[in-house]
């Protein structure tokens, strides 16, 4: 599960991404005027030290594009080049956040939801009375099985191609859609799609390929 506190964010997620996604090479829109963030949803880091958020965010021309986040408590180590900013959270204090793109720790959550045909974190907001549950309104599923064992992970490197981003970890290569629509299922042996608010269909967000 997700845990999340009410608390305020210096600088704020929106305020994050206005500044890093106009400077991206995945980012197809002249106009830097207008990003909205229309869905997010969360994956479980099993040591539960790393938050792991993925933001979809609505461009003036139509498109939505896709960006994963990290939130942690100190820096990741050996890797400054995709740190891309400090935020300052009035619960948790100072927070170092990375394209997830280049973490390990993403890059293991979306192998092992994708393989295993698993779901979102469920979310959890922190209240004075314990853990209240918040209904998730982006829903994400892998189409694998749990019965499928997630291939060995190693190192992760990544590289950017037009509108996706190719990360290879050990025996897989992962495919993030950074612009929504530009691949199809039929490239990877297995998926993940999601729904958010204003897009009732699934999307096709991520795929798999056993190197």
């Amino acid at each position: 599960m997700a845990l999340l506190h009410s608390a305020t964010l210096i600088p704020s997620k929106i305020e994050v991404l206005n500044a890093w996604i106009p400077n991206q090479s995945w980012y197809l829109d002249a106009d830097v005027s207008s990003l909205e963030i229309v869905g997010a949803y969360r994956f479980d880091d099993p040591d539960d030290d790393v938050g792991i958020e993925t933001h979809l965010v609505l461009c003036a021309n139509g498109r939505v594009l896709q960006v994963p986040l990290t939130y942690r408590g100190a820096p990741l180590d050996g890797d400054e080049s995709s740190l891309i900013t400090t935020m300052q959270h009035s619960v948790l204090g100072k927070r170092w956040i990375y394209d997830g793109c280049c973490d390990p720790v993403y890059a293991a959550a979306l192998a092992r939801t994708i393989v295993t045909g698993a779901n979102q974190a469920e979310l959890f907001v922190a209240t004075d009375e314990g853990p209240v549950k918040r209904e998730a309104t982006t829903m994400v599923r892998g189409t694998g099985s749990h019965e499928d064992p997630v291939p060995g992970l190693g190192p992760v490197s990544y590289t950017n191609q037009g509108g996706t981003t190719i990360i290879s970890t050990g025996e897989l290569e992962l495919t993030l859609l950074r612009v929504i629509g530009l691949a199809n299922a039929s490239d990877f042996d297995e998926t993940l799609s999601g729904t958010w608010p204003g897009s009732d269909e699934p999307s096709l967000l991520a795929g798999v390929r056993t190197i």
